[in-house]
């Protein structure tokens, strides 16, 4: 029987900060659903609470307020190993800046977040990171350091590591955003061939361009989900 569960599911969620007794709303009240095998983009102006979302998707932060359901289990109050654990198993992140440790080769950097899988042999971390590498086309550059790959190379050795441990979700957090056009463009077709593999993709950006890739697009302003027509009207009013 096709499980019809959403993936993530989030209702009413809100996230403040506090400093210096001023209260900031990155969050205000968030409904959102993504379904296995969707591919969502969450495009919005800068501050918008893009990132802080994406963030508490990927448990690396907790919301202030509300519920968050991820594979059907509640996940906004684990605590700090139980966060770590799910995070692990659970999602993949592609981050912007690459974050590769550089004294590590391209194979070292795959496989080092299945180095914490408990249980997990040798022989299949080998596995999965070249099959992983193979993927992204960079098993051939599995010996080198990423000071010896271009930004499109270490963003495919990036997309390889997130890939490695079968994750539920892969989370892009402005992926292109150190990338010129042209690496840019071959980060957007990898990720939109693993999502027709199947992969399911929640992804930041604040380029109209890539956030067309995606099936679904998800428009943020002042912390809440909006329609594109609500956005692009606060944006006029913005620029008038």
């Amino acid at each position: 029987m096709e499980n019809t569960q959403p993936l993530i599911e989030i209702e009413g969620l809100t996230k403040v900060f506090y400093t210096d007794e001023i209260e900031t709303h990155a969050l205000s009240g968030i409904h959102l659903r993504i379904d296995r095998g969707e591919y969502v983009a969450m495009s919005g102006p800068s501050g918008c609470g893009k990132s802080t979302l994406l963030s508490i998707i990927g448990l690396l932060d907790t919301p202030t307020g509300g519920k968050y359901m991820l594979n059907g289990h509640e996940v906004e109050n684990l605590d700090f190993s139980q966060r770590s654990r799910i995070r692990n198993q659970e999602i993949g992140f592609i981050f912007q800046s690459f974050n590769l440790i550089g004294d590590l080769t391209v194979y070292e950097n795959v496989e080092l977040p299945l180095t914490y899988r408990s249980g997990m042999t040798a022989a299949e971390r080998k596995r999965r990171v070249q099959e992983s590498l193979e993927r992204v086309a960079m098993a051939h550059r599995m010996r080198h350091y990423p000071s010896q790959l271009s930004g499109g190379q270490q963003q495919r050795v990036a997309v390889a590591r997130a890939l490695a441990g079968s994750p539920s979700i892969l989370l892009a957090d402005e992926p292109t955003g150190n990338l010129d056009s042209k690496n840019g463009e071959a980060v957007m077709d990898l990720l939109r061939n693993l999502h027709r593999e199947g992969a399911t993709i929640c992804m930041v950006t604040h380029d109209p361009r890539f956030a067309a890739h995606a099936e679904r697009q998800v428009h943020l302003f002042d912390g809440k989900v909006v329609s594109e027509e609500e956005l692009q009207r606060q944006l006029a009013a913005i620029q008038a």
